[in-house]
């Protein structure tokens, strides 16, 4: 298969999903890289009408297309389109760097409900970037080492291994680790909102 072969739209329901959610999927990784539409054009000579539509569904993926977007993205074509692992149940996860914390996504769906690991290093953030932030949401977040520090409006809360918080991500929040040493935590966190539910069943 060669770098202009068209990836196959007909080869049974399998494949038809794994190219629905290319889109999607495409999207998700830019956001979580917090690249522009611009940018990723000027990185890979793609346009930026064709980058959105290829994000939007009406553009249908090419191989001239996804490699260079894998490239970019720096992960492998498989995990671009989301493959699905044979006979393997086992996440595989690629971890991500994100102003200075490690996150390690443990959902390969993009949209929707979202889980991840997070590690949080000493002294996070430098005093000079503690501001509160906001955006669409509703975050679950699980504290498994270490100690955290949620800030959420005026309040201030601290939070110790096997503490739980959720709050709406559209109040002003800054998640901190004022110790001298690294925290982990479980996150789960809905772009829309979704609140998490626990069953007792």
């Amino acid at each position: 298969m060669t770098e202009t072969t068209r990836i196959p739209t007909g080869a049974g329901g399998e494949m038809h999903e794994v190219l629905e959610n290319v889109g999607p999927r495409l999207k998700a990784l830019r956001l979580e890289r917090g690249a522009t539409l611009s940018a990723l054009a000027t990185t890979t000579g793609i346009s930026v009408s064709t980058l959105s539509r290829l994000e939007s569904g009406q553009r249908k993926p090419t191989l001239e297309l996804l490699l260079p977007l894998a490239r970019a993205h720096q992960v492998p074509l498989d995990e671009l389109v989301d493959a699905p692992e044979t006979g393997d149940p086992r996440v595989h996860a690629k971890p991500i760097k994100r102003h200075g914390q490690t996150i390690i996504p443990l959902t390969r769906r993009p949209g929707g409900l979202q889980a991840y690991k997070l590690v949080i290093p000493p002294r996070y953030p430098a005093e000079r970037d503690r501001r509160l932030r906001t955006h669409e949401g509703y975050e679950w977040l699980y504290v498994l080492s270490g100690s955290l520090h949620l800030h959420l409006g005026a309040k201030v809360f601290d939070l110790g291994p096997g503490e739980v918080v959720e709050f709406d991500t559209r109040v002003p929040h800054l998640v901190a680790n004022h110790a001298a040493v690294p925290a982990e935590a479980l996150a789960l966190f809905g772009p829309q909102g979704e609140r998490m539910h626990v069953r007792n069943d």
